[in-house]
């Protein structure tokens, strides 16, 4: 349930599109009907403000190349498909997460927080595990008999054995590896089965170090104190190696631009290796058979490609050329092919197959849900506040006529030092059909241009990335498209972004839609989770005691004095990375100022909401914002607004 506090009453404008039929044929596994592009659509299985939807979330080879287990998300059925080479396909099983055993007779997956296997033709699935705690990421070992998973059931982060058949409880592996909501990394297996590598924070608290546990007598040993890991550890054919993304400690930690790490796993040695571009993760790097050549994802101006590195560093060509966004992928175990989970600006996540000598993309299946109306969106750069140019997306309305005025809302992406991702943008999509030019910029310190302009926002948070989210409002009150009525929105940073833009450039806004940010660095800096600690600590150069003046840089709070645009703000009531008390300060604060002001809050809701139910009430009460203060005749007073 969502609960609502109501600082300025607002009528919202009935937002409701017809729900199209959804057919699914198992041979083409397509659905025919075009779907009206509707929050209560594109909410339906992943965050409204996710790129891609629906359609396939992830692809694994079976060990003979032959099939696929796909991971399928859509609002008819979702679960795992097995897909045939031969063009057959079939549901599988409810689940996600799909391992394959090292035989190829079936896989293990997760479902209800349970551990599963189901052999290949099969329609009855077996339950390895049997209790409340999660399960994680499962990794069958190479000889079949036993998976590793993780879990938070000890407290912590850890590793946990449990026999392929099932035949006995979990085993603990590790002990204290990483904090209890540490997700974000994985594991991996030895090629002899006697070893698993993963990361632990257990000796530095601000370190992802990469470790090594022994199957049998389960000691523990630190491999790496050079790097900070990220994404999950691939070993080498020979076990002689492991291939890993991160960042050097002495170095700036980022993601989404990574160096590429190659670690002796006797030794532990970490060399990153030398290449003109970065890698991206999560995910992990792919070893070819002979061990001479990496492979791994780049990110660069809005898309993600496949691209290639000798193992010992030089010059990294790209294999994938059709553009797009590659968001998971796995090589086949025989080394001959790709297949990439892609999505375009007009095309949900989908199989596309790459062969690795090179050629066309070939399209495997047609999971996705086809959405009517789309629009391709035009890449541009404007001048910024300083001279430099950034780069934005704009979505035009379908039938889109030079000599009308549209209004105009600015999208400020998530992540910071992420990137708005040139895939499948439905948010902006459905704004655009009701009647909106939308202006999607990527402001300094994203990834995808370079480290230099990665490392302009550093000590210089949510202000300069601000200023030119002002500017693109600049640029656009020129065009002769423009109504002249601009407003911007964001969730996470692009909620962060949102706000202080409003706070340090208050004529740029008509209206505003902060979600889920961080206002004030310095007082989250005690409650957020440990990555979002870290990752503002190196941001701004220090802690909030080490760093004050740098972290008054980046407080909004402090300003929003300024604040002339009419604010509608929201935030999820268990947000953990950027935490409640952040949506209670800003609230506090703009009501004390007699602002402009809506703010909803969504009871038992984490970062990524979870409840579509609230992820669609939350983007209604955007898009009935917008068309209030960018649409409707201006109000006579602000502060007498109705």
């Amino acid at each position: 349930m969502q609960r609502s506090s109501m600082l300025l009453s607002t009528s919202l404008s009935a937002l409701l599109f017809c729900f199209a039929g959804l057919f699914f044929h198992v041979h083409a596994h397509a659905q025919d009907a075009s779907t009206a592009v509707s929050w209560e659509a594109l909410c339906a299985v992943s965050v409204c403000r996710g790129t891609g939807h629906d359609g396939v979330f992830a692809a694994r080879f079976s060990p003979d190349g032959r099939q696929l287990a796909v991971d399928v998300r859509r609002s008819d059925k979702s679960g795992l498909y097995l897909v045939d080479r031969d063009d057959e396909t079939r549901f599988w099983t409810q689940g996600h997460s799909a391992a394959w055993l090292a035989n190829g007779s079936g896989i293990v997956f997760v479902h209800d927080n349970d551990l599963w296997s189901i052999e290949v033709g099969a329609n009855s699935a077996k339950r390895l595990t049997n209790d409340e705690a999660d399960v994680r990421a499962p990794r069958p070992s190479p000889n079949g008999d036993k998976v590793v998973f993780a879990s938070g059931r000890s407290g912590h982060q850890d590793l946990w054995l449990v026999p392929v058949d099932g035949s006995a409880p979990p085993q603990q592996l590790t002990k204290g590896a990483m904090p209890q909501d540490e997700t974000r990394f994985a594991h991996s297996w030895s090629p002899d089965g006697s070893t698993v590598a993963y990361y632990s924070n257990r000796t530095d608290t601000w370190s992802n170090d990469l470790w090594l546990v022994d199957v049998e007598d389960q000691e523990e040993k630190q491999l790496t104190k050079s790097f900070m890991g990220l994404g999950d550890p691939s070993w080498s054919h020979d076990g002689l190696r492991i291939a890993a993304f991160g960042a050097a400690k002495s170095a700036h930690w980022y993601t989404e631009m990574s160096d590429l790490f190659i670690i002796d796993t006797k030794n532990g040695t970490a060399e990153a290796l030398s290449m003109q571009i970065t890698a991206r993760e999560p995910g992990a790097p792919a070893w070819s058979g002979d061990g001479s050549e990496l492979f791994f994802s780049n990110h660069s101006r809005g898309e993600v490609t496949l691209w290639r590195l000798p193992a010992a560093g030089g010059v990294a060509t790209r294999m994938s050329q059709a553009g797009g966004l590659i968001h998971d992928w796995d090589q086949s175990p025989q080394g001959d092919e790709f297949a990439l989970v892609r999505s375009t600006p007009t095309r949900g996540k989908e199989i596309d197959l790459l062969a690795t000598r090179g050629g066309s993309l070939t399209q495997l299946t047609q999971f996705a849900s086809n959405w009517s109306g789309l629009v391709v969106p035009e890449e541009i750069s404007y001048r910024s506040w300083d001279g430099l140019y950034i780069q934005a997306f704009i979505f035009r309305p379908p039938g889109f006529d030079v000599d009308k005025t549209y209004p105009v809302v600015v999208q400020v992406h998530g992540g910071g030092t992420h990137s708005y991702y040139n895939g499948l943008n439905l948010v902006e999509q459905r704004l655009a059909q009701q009647g909106y030019v939308v202006f999607a910029v990527n402001y300094r310190g994203g990834s995808g241009f370079g480290r230099r302009f990665q490392d302009l926002s550093k000590n210089d948070w949510a202000n300069g990335q601000a200023l030119d989210a002002a500017a693109a409002a600049d640029y656009i009150r020129a065009q002769p498209w423009s109504s002249g009525k601009v407003g911007i929105y964001g969730y996470s940073y692009g909620g962060i972004i949102s706000l202080a833009a409003i706070a340090r450039a208050p004529d740029a806004f008509d209206a505003a839609v902060p979600m889920a940010g961080i206002y004030d660095f310095a007082s989250s800096h005690e409650n957020a989770e440990r990555l979002i600690q870290l990752w503002a600590t190196q941001g701004h150069g220090g802690s909030p005691q080490e760093r004050p003046e740098i972290y008054a840089i980046s407080n909004t709070i402090s300003r929003l004095n300024a604040v002339k645009t009419p604010v509608l703000l929201m935030h999820g009531e268990s947000d953990t990375i950027a935490p409640f008390e952040q949506y209670q300060q800003a609230v506090a604060e703009l009501k004390r100022h007699g602002k402009v002001l809506e703010a909803h809050s969504y009871a038992g809701e984490p970062h990524r909401f979870r409840d579509p139910a609230n992820r669609v009430d939350m983007y209604r009460r955007l898009e009935a914002w917008m068309d209030r203060w960018l649409k409707q005749p201006p109000q006579k007073s602000l502060q007498d607004a109705p």
